[in-house]
Formats: structure tokens, sequence, C-alpha cells
């Protein structure tokens, strides 16, 4: 049961006043409706509001005196009302200075399925009697993540389902745990007012998506059966029955909770530069009912506008702290670890600089081992810096040079053995620094905004835009996946990547944007091949810290060769090794390449051993007893495959 705590806000208590035990506990109660011993209390931020009451079935809709809430300064207002359990619903009834009506609770963890959205109303939880396998999971270092980013609504949809559902990604868990992953970074999943949606546009920030959950109670049963299989592989104990799980949000959690299970943490994408668009009336725009006509009196939002929705008013306190409230909500509600800020930098250009830094302040205290991502465009080395230096405090921020690089590089060897192709950029971006630490960059070469439908071409086809499944295609896309796992940073796969998908994602589903999981599932060889050197690879960088570790050089790039060369360390450790790439068409059987000492290295990565039929030389030594060169102290003859990638190691 969520209970009053020290983290509840409130407005002080003038000098001099007097009020009721009742009263105090109301001015500590937490915001939205929240479960107590005997009912619930409900507090909300309505400072023009003339008055408000709590509505439901429990006094069959009325407005009266029993429900009426009592103001308790700073614009805020509370009511305890007895008798009120788990699962009922309600509404807030705002009498305004514009208008009288119903509104949803902004702090409402659920919303009811009937009535539907955008008439729903909020539902009174209980997070804390979620039955959790895994009580104290820790998330990796956030130098050794390994993230997965994917789309509930499309990443795998049933047949005769209209989209995905948190069931379906569950379904999925083993696959990624088998991939090596150790997070997955979902996008938003909280409810958004359209049919299909990428997740941007969010309404109601502490409910989950209604129709990312499974209510029909046949599919329920299956679902939930089928996720206790999966736990018991896992060796772990069932859900104890359907029921437990009916609540979308339950729902959520469960995939969490399987998440933890395998080992992998879950990352929240949050979006505090704007709400919405497609605000209906019962919604937060102007939650306090004041006259529409300017829309810096919707209380929670500003007359700026930003992707379709609203900007929100960073410089009133209480909406800063209902930004940094959610975000708790979903450590503490949802057990996750870590969030992704979508555009920060739209949230820096419209004043919300101060409300990142009072977002991170208080994550890191409540669970600083949960990693804070920042998304800023372009890439601003201020988002990762500390407080203390006028930072915005996150721990990562995403960044471009990388893809744009080797995507850059991909595209131009497609256009032949003849084309010039530019290892100096890619060699340029793995050499850059100016985030500080190395590991404070993520780095991807396919995500949501990028493989979009209509925009740029997944790695497979941009590698081949004949045939996405040609040598061509595969032998380019493992040089472009290998060098995002051997390059510093934290490495990002996007859904599908592991399989050598080339159909273009959409949140609007059609066959020509769905994950071919089909492939996966028959044994085509062609994707197990893929998926097994995305498995080795994702292996060797979890077991090789050198490939987590802040050491990046570049030992070699020539851009008519089209080969690059690095080496990779842990600093103050002997623990290094090379990584050496070509985009050649042709194999290099005796090509010389400095090396950071001398003795023995062991090949212990070759991507042509993912092609079918061909032999493996993993394990070989080669002796780096050459004279000094590329301004290291030795050298070796090594052997490059066409379009490939090899790494050498000391141990």
């Amino acid at each position: 049961m969520q209970t009053i705590d020290q983290h509840a806000t409130g407005p002080a208590l003038a000098p001099g006043s007097r009020v009721s035990l009742r009263q105090m506990h109301l001015l500590q109660a937490p915001m939205g409706g929240t479960l107590v011993p005997g009912g619930a209390t409900f507090r909300v931020f309505a400072p023009h509001a003339k008055a408000l009451y709590v509505c439901g079935d429990f006094n069959n809709w009325v407005q009266d005196a029993s429900c009426q809430m009592a103001p308790i300064g700073g614009g805020h207002w509370a009511v305890f009302i007895p008798a009120l359990k788990d699962g009922d619903p309600y509404m807030y009834f705002v009498d305004g200075q514009g208008s009288s009506g119903y509104k949803r609770d902004p702090y409402a963890r659920l919303l009811t399925i009937e009535p539907p959205f955008p008439k729903a109303h909020s539902v009174l939880r209980n997070p804390d009697a979620f039955p959790w396998h895994e009580a104290h999971f820790t998330p990796p270092p956030f130098n050794e993540l390994v993230i997965y980013q994917l789309h509930v609504g499309s990443f795998d949809i049933k047949p005769g389902n209209p989209d995905g559902c948190f069931f379906d990604v569950i379904e999925r868990v083993p696959h990624l745990a088998s991939l090596g992953v150790n997070a997955i970074e979902l996008l938003p999943v909280q409810e958004f007012p359209t049919t299909f949606s990428m997740g941007y546009n969010g309404t109601d920030l502490f409910s989950p998506e209604t129709e990312y959950g499974e209510a029909d109670e046949a599919k329920l049963k299956a679902y939930v059966d089928r996720t206790n299989a999966i736990l018991a592989a896992a060796g772990q104990a069932p859900y104890a029955g359907a029921d437990v799980l009916r609540h979308c949000d339950d729902q959520l959690r469960a995939l969490i909770d399987v998440c933890h299970v395998h080992g992998i943490g879950v990352i929240f994408d949050a979006v505090y530069n704007h709400a919405g668009g497609g605000f209906d009336d019962h919604s937060i725009w102007f939650f306090d009912r004041q006259p529409t006509g300017n829309a810096n009196d919707s209380l929670y939002f500003t007359d700026q506008g930003w992707a379709g929705g609203q900007v929100f008013a960073y410089w009133n306190a209480d909406i800063r702290q209902f930004l940094v409230d959610n975000a708790l909500s979903f450590y503490r509600e949802y057990r996750i670890d870590g969030l992704r800020f979508d555009e920060v930098s739209v949230m820096d250009r419209f004043g919300g600089w101060a409300t990142c830094q009072q977002l991170t302040s208080a994550l890191r205290v409540e669970k600083p081992d949960a990693i804070q991502i920042a998304e800023y465009w372009p890439v601003n080395p201020w988002v990762v810096k500390d407080h203390a230096e006028g930072g915005a405090g996150f721990d990562a921020t995403w960044g471009d040079r990388l893809r744009e690089a080797v995507r850059g590089a991909l595209g131009a060897a497609a256009g032949g053995a003849s084309a010039s192709v530019s290892m100096q950029a890619i060699a340029d971006a793995l050499a850059d620094g100016s985030l500080g630490k190395r590991w404070r960059a993520v780095q991807a070469i396919e995500n949501h905004d990028i493989v979009y439908a209509g925009r740029q071409p997944r790695v497979a086809m941009l590698a081949d835009s004949i045939d996405p499944r040609s040598w061509y295609a595969r032998s380019r896309s493992r040089v472009a996946t290998g060098l995002l796992l051997t390059a510093p940073g934290i490495p990002m796969l996007f859904m599908g990547q592991e399989l050598l998908e080339a159909r273009p994602w959409s949140d609007t589903l059609a066959s020509a944007t769905e994950i071919a999981w089909a492939m996966l599932d028959s044994g085509d060889t062609v994707t197990t091949d893929f998926v097994r050197f995305v498995r080795e690879l994702i292996a060797l960088r979890r077991s090789r810290k050198a490939l987590s570790g802040e050491g990046c050089a570049i030992v070699h790039v020539h851009d008519g060769n089209r080969v690059l060369a690095f080496e990779r360390w842990v600093e103050g450790s002997d623990d290094a090794v090379m990584v050496v790439v070509s985009l050649n068409e042709t194999a290099w059987q005796d090509y010389a390449i400095g090396f950071p000492a001398g003795g023995a290295w062991r090949l212990v990565f070759d991507s042509e051993a993912y092609e079918a039929g061909a032999s493996s030389a993993v394990g070989r030594e080669i002796s780096a007893d050459g004279p000094p060169l590329h301004g290291r102290p030795c050298s070796a003859h090594v052997a490059i495959p066409a379009n490939g990638i090899v790494v050498y190691a000391r141990n």
C-alpha cells in the first residue's frame, strides 16, 4: 500500500495556524489519489479553481459536501474519503472560472478500459501489492551496459491482435537474454490519445498505455500461462493466476520483473519537453478550468508548442515537482533501472535547464545506480557535467558522430569497389573524447528516429539496397554492428537489428514494417547466423573489459585500402585488445599493423566465421615481433576478411 512518506511535498503552515490532526494528515498527503488505511487521500494542484470534488461509484458521481476537497494552501486541495479500495474508479469535478466538469487525476496510476479513453476514469491502485520475484535487482555499471531499444506496440504482434502488448515483449525476453543485452529501453509507454503512436504524445504521464495491456480473459490466461512457463524455465515461481495480472500497470510490472529475473535492466523513455497534443476536455489541459484562449493559463503548459503538443511551464515550481514526482514514481512503483530523457535540448530552449538539474538531483538521491540518459541535439557536453559546474547532471547522452560516420561509410561502400569510403570519419568518431568519460556517449547506428518508415534505411538495406540479404549486405552489416559493439561508449541496438532486419519500423502497423520474427523462429540460416554473430560479439564485449574501458586510440587508418585499426584497453591494466576493420571487397592476407606490445596475440573474434560454411580461425595466435609501425613499438601481419572485422587479445 502506498503510504504518506517524507518525499511528499506541500505548502507550509502559516505562522500561528491551528489545524486538526486530519488536516495535518491532508497537508502531508502525497499528490493524487493514494490508498491509506481506511480509505484514500486525494490531493491536487488547482490554484484557480473555485471548488473541487472527488466523484466515483462510491457516491454515485454526485458532487456534495462528503466528497468536497478543502483548500490547504499554495493552490493545493485535499480530502480523505473512507472505505475506498484498490481498483476503484474516480474523477475530479472541477468548478473553475471558465467552465465546470470532470478531470482525470494528473497523478492517476491507471485509467479504466470501460469507459475507454478519452472518457476513461482514473483508477486507485496499490503499487506495492505486485508479487516481485527479484527484490534487489542491481543494474550493471553504466560503462558495461548493452542496451536494446524497442517499441512495445510493434515489437512482436501476435496473429489476430491489433498491436503488440507487454506480454508480447515478455515472450521475447529469453531471446534478449540469450542475445546478451543487459538492458532494454522502452519507447514511451505512458497513455497517449491516438490509436497508434511512437509514444511521444503522452497525456497521462503516470498511467501506462491501456492498449499495451491485455483485458480479454481468454487471451490473458494464455499469456499468463506462457509467462509462467518462462519463469519456470528460469527457476522461478509462477504468478498465482491471471487475476494477479489483470490490470495493465501490473502487466508492465511483470515485464520488468521477468527482465530482472533474466538479468536485464529496464530503462523508460521520459518525455518532459512537451505533452500531447490531442488533449481532451478531461485531460490536464486547462486543468483548473480557467477561461480558454490563452495557453499560458492552461496551468501545466505555456503557449509554446513542440512536436504537436505543448511545452511544460518550467517556471512553475509545482509543475516542475509534477515532472520530478512522475520520474520518481517509475523508480519506486516499477523498479526501473534508468531513464532516457527525450529532447532535453527542447527543455533547455524553453527554460527547462533548472528542471533538468532538479530531476537529475532527485533521481540520483533516490537510485544512484540507475542511469540517466539525455538526448540533446547538437550533442552538448554540459548535459553530463555536474551541477556544481553548471551542468544538467545527466550520466550519459545520445551521440550521433559514430552513427553518421559508420552509416556514411556503409552507404559509400555500397557504391562498389571503386567508391571512395571515409574510414577517417569513423576513426575521428572513435577518438572523440569531448564528453570527458567515453562511456558517457550512448552509441547507435539504428534507432527509432533514424529507421522509422520514410526516413533512413536500416543497416542491411543501406549496405545493399538491391538485396539486403546478400553477402554484401551481411558482411557490411557485420562491420557496422561490429564497430558499434567494439567502440567506446554505451552501445544500443534497435529492435530487429540482430535479425538483419531490412524493413523500416512504424507505429502504424503494416506487414511492410513488421519485424521478421518468423525467420528466426523457423531457423532461417541467414537470420540465425547473424543473431549468432551479434550474440557472440556482445559476449566478447562483456567478457573483455577492455571493450568497455576508457582506453581507445587509433592505430592505423587508410581510406584507399578501406582499413581501420584501433586499440582498446582498461586504464591501469594490461587488459588490451586490437580491433581491425575492413570495408574492402577483397580480403587482406598479410596486412602490417602496429601493435602496442610485442609477443603473442590471439584472435578472439572473426566476423568471417559467421558465413555459412566458413571455417573459423578464432584461437589462432600471431606474434607481434615486427618492427615499429604506426607509432607503436612493434607490428604484426594480420589477415582481414573482405568486409570484415577481427579482434586480437593478449590473453
